[in-house]
């Protein structure tokens, strides 16, 4: 229990509360500990009771500069206390990433809203997980800490969905983020950016790296910011003026049209040739194995990525200050292999920071 609890004490930063009241006004309430100006606007910005076409999104996730952020918001029943509010919206801020972790905690802080309609009992649950990963009430449900593992989040997507969309083409974007290219995905709906962009990190399980995820993007100038200081990324978008912004990505994503785009200087990086074709196939048949499960197909992907890293060791030797391994261009160069493999294992080498200076 004791690991549980200081996990958790390191990895939830704050809890907020959004209100919408019977005048239409959208008001940040409250919120434990305090927080920035910016980080208030941006979760406001998220939070769906801001939005003009009045759609409700009962939860939403994402990443501001490593802050990740939760939000659940619910339509408030003539039968709560809360006389004067029409919808609210509960905000979770962490440094993980679990979104059916944070999803469970903030439906029960909205049951115990709905209920009292005052913080106050919201902050009592939100400290016990906080201090002992745990929430417990007969009448508003209980939440466990420990029942959800980092991993299970990791594999909560479906890229068995993503292969029977895009077929050989997801060769594409994990060639992408092999490279660690800038990935934008567009589709009006958030819940299908949400649920694609999750998922995509696992096509280079090798790496475990979610942080490369900003699935909850606007095209404001403060969040292009925090984007832009990132080397690859993969950034979900709502808005469609994002396809006419080049400058943001090297792979567009429109996800409602099943279309991929490769941006015009990306293309010489991003050339394709047998070994794609090989890596795509594969990705391809254990996807459409009826009998393999999503975590198998992650599997064979990592398990013929391991096989590209180590066509790499034959080339590859020790820096002259003793310390990381590299590339030898010159070996590379004198195996012959057909130009874009040499091409993609060459800049693969520059992803993983291989290259000699």
């Amino acid at each position: 229990m004791a690991a549980v609890v200081a996990t958790d004490t390191q990895l939830m930063l704050g809890v907020g509360l959004i209100e919408k009241d019977t005048n239409g006004e959208v008001l940040w309430v409250w919120c434990y500990p305090s927080t920035t100006a910016s980080l208030r606007n941006l979760l406001l910005r998220k939070c769906c009771l801001t939005d003009e076409n009045e759609l409700l999104h009962p939860f939403v996730f994402g990443q501001y500069r490593r802050t990740w952020f939760y939000i659940t918001t619910v339509e408030v029943p003539d039968s709560s206390v809360l006389k004067k509010v029409t919808h609210f919206s509960i905000v979770l801020t962490a440094k993980d990433f679990n979104p059916e972790k944070y999803a469970a905690f903030t439906r029960i802080l909205c049951r115990i809203y709905l209920k009292y309609g005052s913080p106050v009992k919201m902050m009592e649950s939100y400290i016990a997980v906080l201090t002992k990963g745990i929430c417990q009430s007969e009448e508003n449900g209980s939440f466990f800490s420990r029942d959800f593992d980092s991993r299970k989040a990791y594999l909560a997507g479906s890229i068995k969905d993503i292969v029977s969309q895009f077929g050989m083409e997801t060769v594409i974007l994990h060639t992408a983020l092999m490279l660690k290219k800038r990935i934008v995905v567009y589709h009006p709906k958030i819940e299908a950016v949400q649920e694609f962009t999750r998922t995509l990190p696992a096509l280079v399980w090798h790496r475990q790296d979610w942080t490369i995820l900003h699935s909850y993007m606007h095209l404001h100038a403060e969040e292009l910011e925090g984007l832009q200081m990132c080397t690859g990324y993969i950034a979900g978008f709502v808005e469609l003026e994002v396809s006419s912004r080049p400058d943001l990505y090297d792979v567009f994503v429109n996800l409602a049209d099943s279309e991929i785009t490769i941006a015009p200087f990306a293309k010489e990086a991003m050339t394709m040739g047998k070994l794609h074709k090989e890596i795509g196939q594969l990705i391809v048949q254990s996807a459409e194995d009826p009998e393999k499960s999503d975590s198998q197909v992650i599997q064979d992907i990592a398990l013929k990525t391991k096989e590209i890293f180590t066509n790499l060791a034959p080339f590859s030797e020790v820096s002259d200050d003793g310390g990381k391994i590299v590339l030898s261009v010159e070996a590379l160069k004198q195996k012959r292999f057909p130009p874009a493999t040499e091409n993609f294992l060459y800049h693969l080498a520059a992803a993983e920071q291989m290259l000699k200076i």
